[in-house]
């Protein structure tokens, strides 16, 4: 018998794009994400640790839902990666119980979060 802990752990994250190539190419300029291409409407992504996608069969809807918070060795270099790809920060670089992080919004206008430990 298996236990609720072994059934119910995230597992995948999809985001609803305009654009697909636009996707790809922020994530890809500011991670090093990887992409498998499944069709026009739909690629999933890689981080090398967890797999997502982008689609385009439902519109954008980045207001509300949970936050995504991704993981920097160097905080201030993620946030430059991001500016770089086009990204815009929503909350600037500050302290929480664990380490600091900021929010971003992507290029569909998705908010994230990178924290580190330092």
């Amino acid at each position: 018998m298996t236990t609720p802990a072994e059934n119910c752990r995230i597992n995948y994250i999809e985001l609803n794009v305009r654009n697909i190539g636009q996707a790809k190419a922020f994530y890809g300029q500011a991670f090093g994400w990887t992409f498998t291409d499944y069709g026009p409407e739909y690629t999933e992504f890689s981080d090398g640790a967890m797999k997502g996608g982008f689609t385009t069969l439902a519109p954008p809807s980045p207001a509300g839902g949970p936050l995504v918070v991704l993981y920097a060795n160097q905080l201030e270099a993620a946030r430059d990666s991001v500016i770089a790809a086009g990204g815009t920060i929503s909350r600037e670089i500050f302290p929480f119980p664990g380490g600091r992080r900021f929010h971003f919004r992507d290029v569909d206008g998705y908010e994230l979060g990178i924290w580190s430990k330092d």
